[in-house]
């Protein structure tokens, strides 16, 4: 059974830090295992991934092309059901859509000194995408991460996703080829994070890596962060509802489901101003737990992470919900636009009653890698930016060179840099 807390109880706020301190997710040394993963790969590259693949996921490769004769990209996706294709087809191109909307403009233009001043975009030349397996296969995975790459014109996407005892799922083998990714190696965990970092085999590095996993996959990323880049350190998933008496409990019990059955360590959260509904939600949960396939993840994690907050009004669910700064927020109320304004810090919105979460998962276009574990307080979620930089351009004349370098000089000497100095006045006499 979820826990349930009010705004009105005297020790509300003490529980409510404690609830929000509680770690999910965590594995015991978890750091230096990953540490041996990634050294093992740097130090011996496609060997140490073909043993690793073998250990966990009883899976032959060539160490050389980290390839297995068990897994064919084209003949798996040959196997993938049409209305299945048509799906992905459908969410590939609603992805796309959205994330060429979000593509920004080089500027340029010229300050009173009469110097030219800009910046321009460019793309990343290599990506790994990292697809989860294990308890289910993301197809929409492979979508979100794959297609932004490509939108944004990354030259190298790399996927890389585990198929345990050999099998990946066709649905995976489709979205992969539907993206356009451009090479793929059945590899995963930490030494796949490894071999896209350093190497391995004839698998280059590449400059970034993007996609969840599980906390091996997360820890793998945090220690190869400034070797490459990275998207984010992703936890377990969450959504929190804000729901007032216009919801339906039943539709609202099985959006917070949607998350719970991710993982037993996922999170959902109902704040509503309403005690009824509160009721109402709970019992449908538990009418929702009886017939779902996935209903003992889901009620473990319910019972263990989930929370219902009886709020004294929606102003007051908006404030603690910045203060949660989820993964995904419904706005599940009758004018969910008029509280928007309110929300600062969620990874996603979603407004209205014929908006749930499950949507912007697949098929909203919106993206589906989000931050978690509070981090939607200080980041976004994946998106066109992830794949481009920034470049400043400048360009100064004799004109914008008088102007500056007065200044300029001053600093440098200010700063017992010499040769910085030295560089202005050098060309002092020739402005």
């Amino acid at each position: 059974m979820a826990r349930y807390f009010s705004t009105r109880s005297a020790d509300f706020e003490a529980a409510f830090a404690r609830f929000l301190a509680e770690p999910r997710g965590a594995v015991d040394n978890v750091r230096d295992r990953v540490r041996d993963i990634l050294d093992a790969v740097r130090q011996t590259g496609g060997q140490a991934v073909k043993s690793y693949t073998e250990t966990f996921d009883s899976l032959a490769i060539d160490a050389r092309s980290l390839q297995s004769d068990a897994i064919d990209l084209e003949a798996l996706s040959g196997e993938c059901p049409e209305d299945l294709r048509a799906a992905i087809d459908f969410a590939a191109e609603r992805i796309a859509v959205y994330h060429d909307g979000q593509r920004p403009a080089d500027h340029q233009f010229t300050d009173a000194a009469g110097v030219s001043l800009g910046w321009r975009w460019t793309a990343l030349d290599s990506v790994g995408v990292y697809v989860p397996g294990g308890r289910a296969s993301y197809p929409s995975s492979v979508l979100m991460n794959v297609v932004p790459a490509k939108i944004a014109g990354v030259g190298r996407v790399v996927m890389v996703a585990p198929a345990p005892n050999g099998r990946l799922s066709p649905a995976v083998a489709y979205a992969a080829l539907r993206a356009g990714v451009d090479e793929f190696y059945p590899i995963g965990g930490a030494q796949a994070v490894g071999a896209l970092a350093f190497g391995a085999g004839q698998l280059k590095p590449v400059d970034k890596i993007v996609g969840p996993g599980n906390a091996y996959v997360a820890e793998a990323k945090r220690q190869v962060f400034g070797q490459v880049g990275i998207d984010t350190i992703a936890g377990p998933s969450e959504i929190l509802v804000i729901a007032d008496n216009s919801a339906n409990p039943d539709w609202i019990a099985a959006d917070l489901l949607s998350q719970s059955e991710h993982d037993p360590s996922s999170q959902s959260i109902l704040l509503t101003p309403d005690a009824a509904l509160a009721t109402a939600v709970r019992t449908a949960v538990d009418g929702h737990l009886k017939n779902l396939s996935t209903g003992e993840r889901a009620g473990q994690a319910w019972a263990k992470h989930g929370a219902i907050i009886e709020v004294r009004s929606l102003d007051d669910a908006a404030e603690l919900a910045n203060r949660i700064a989820a993964e995904h927020l419904e706005l599940a109320v009758d004018d969910p636009e008029a509280l928007l304004p309110q929300i600062r810090h969620a990874g996603a919105v979603f407004l209205g009653h014929h908006t749930p979460e499950a949507l912007g998962d697949y098929v909203t276009g919106s993206n589906h890698v989000l931050p978690t574990s509070r981090a939607a307080r200080f980041s976004s979620g994946l998106g066109l930016m992830d794949f481009l930089k920034r470049m400043s351009v400048q360009k100064a004349g004799r004109a914008g060179f008088s102007a500056l370098a007065p200044a300029a000089l001053r600093l440098a000497e200010a700063e017992g840099l010499p040769a910085h100095a030295l560089s202005v006045s050098i060309r002092t006499n020739d402005a």
